[in-house]
């Protein structure tokens, strides 16, 4: 990698110095394998991404969503900070030929996903893939950012804030509209619900699975920002998404993550210090060993001569990273009925003490998010109960669906 510096107002190309060595080669990571791989040059677009005869395709729907109409995200600009900044974000949605109607759906939710990177090469790539029976009949819900990039940007405020915020946009704002409009009914169970991304949108991912391990257990991240990009400052974590492997990982009972994560050997200021709390290499290297210590299941592939969210690199890898995610899931029978919601406990580090969180499997009110813990899903209240005899003369609730 090379910097500019200006000297005597003339610039300087200066070559930067990798902090780290650079691994040697390892057997490819297969689906069955798990640990540490390093893959090397030249990197060719694997077959799965090759339109073929005879394989279902799936329909890919898209719309628009606009920031007026949203509750969470009203939009921010960097060239306009303190003012609301509409936009309009863009979404697609894959269908697989193979999913029945009503069937409770698994489903990856993509950031980014209108990016060439993803938008083109998910769809031929799970029409394969599930043809094959390598992975389930899955929905891909492709979304795409809000706009800007890093520090004061919409789309870092969605995806390098550490908190379960952008979980609640994605279960309150863009899953039901999917379900109203296409008749989509997504499945409640975690282990059938992924999440994935590249670069800020991979430690999203991250943060998705993190806050609400009740929703989301499958994460897929290439050249993760575990690194400190956070905008604003939180003083639960000051280093932004570096607290993943420096404290909240090690020092946090393992959660029920299955985790698929790749750096590159030339990835963003990879000469940069510790200090910096700014090296993607390292703070992949340091994630990884953290998630390994804690006894994760997780694969996490080194790929020599490449630079940060490589496209060859993922138009290699993604077919095998999938397959590895989706281990041990199965495609749900038709009229299969979806699993029901419990309130499941999760013990989280909050200082040096262990705090017991109830994550309920429900969608969080919106005031829950100033209580969020960022160790874990959070501290909620439980409701108040009614006395006995209002209990009584009230109709049942019924368990809260997304469905058509």
């Amino acid at each position: 990698m090379r910097r500019l510096m200006s000297i005597g107002g003339a610039i300087l190309l200066v070559a930067q110095t990798p902090l780290l060595p650079t691994p040697a080669l390892t057997p490819p990571p297969t689906p069955d394998k798990d640990g540490h791989f390093v893959i090397g040059s030249p990197y060719a677009p694997a077959p799965e991404l090759t339109v073929k005869d005879g394989v279902p395709k799936g329909a890919v729907h898209e719309f628009t969503m606009a920031s007026t109409d949203s509750k969470i995200y009203p939009g921010i600009a960097r060239a306009q900070p303190g003012m609301v900044v509409p936009y309009t974000r863009r979404v697609a949605v894959y269908v697989p030929a193979q999913l029945a109607p009503g069937t409770p759906a698994p489903f990856i939710v993509v950031q980014d996903g209108m990016s060439p990177t993803y938008r083109n090469s998910v769809p031929p790539i799970l029409d394969n893939l599930i043809h094959e029976k390598r992975v389930p009949a899955m929905v891909a819900v492709m979304v795409h950012n809000g706009g800007g990039d890093a520090q004061g940007s919409q789309r870092g405020l969605e995806y390098d804030t550490v908190s379960g915020v952008y979980t609640d946009f994605i279960e309150t704002e863009v899953l039901p509209r999917i379900a109203k409009d296409l008749r989509i009914n997504f499945t409640k169970d975690p282990e059938g619900r992924a999440t994935m991304g590249g670069s800020s949108g991979a430690a999203c991912a991250f943060t998705m699975a993190w806050f609400h391990p009740e929703l989301y257990r499958r994460v897929l991240s290439y050249s993760g920002t575990y690194v400190n990009q956070q905008s604003p400052l939180n003083p639960a974590s000051p280093r932004g998404a570096w607290e993943y492997h420096a404290t909240f990982v090690p020092n946090s009972p393992a959660k029920p993550i299955r985790i698929w994560m790749h750096v590159s050997e030339r990835d963003n200021r990879y000469g940069d210090q510790e200090e910096t709390w700014h090296n993607w290499v390292l703070a992949n290297e340091r994630m990884a060993a953290a998630l390994k210590a804690k006894g994760y299941k997780y694969q996490y592939v080194y790929s020599q001569d490449s630079g940060h969210t490589d496209r060859t690199v993922i138009q290699q890898t993604l077919p095998e990273a999938l397959e590895w995610l989706w281990k041990g899931a199965t495609s749900p029978a038709p009229g299969a009925p979806a699993p029901s919601r419990t309130t499941e406990v999760w013990p989280i580090a909050l200082g040096s003490a262990l705090v017991d969180s109830p994550t309920r499997r429900l969608r969080p009110h919106p005031a829950t998010i100033a209580r969020a813990s960022a160790s874990g899903a959070g501290t909620r209240r439980r409701p108040r109960r009614r006395p006995r005899a209002c209990r009584r003369a009230a109709a049942p609730r019924p368990e809260v669906r997304v469905t058509a």
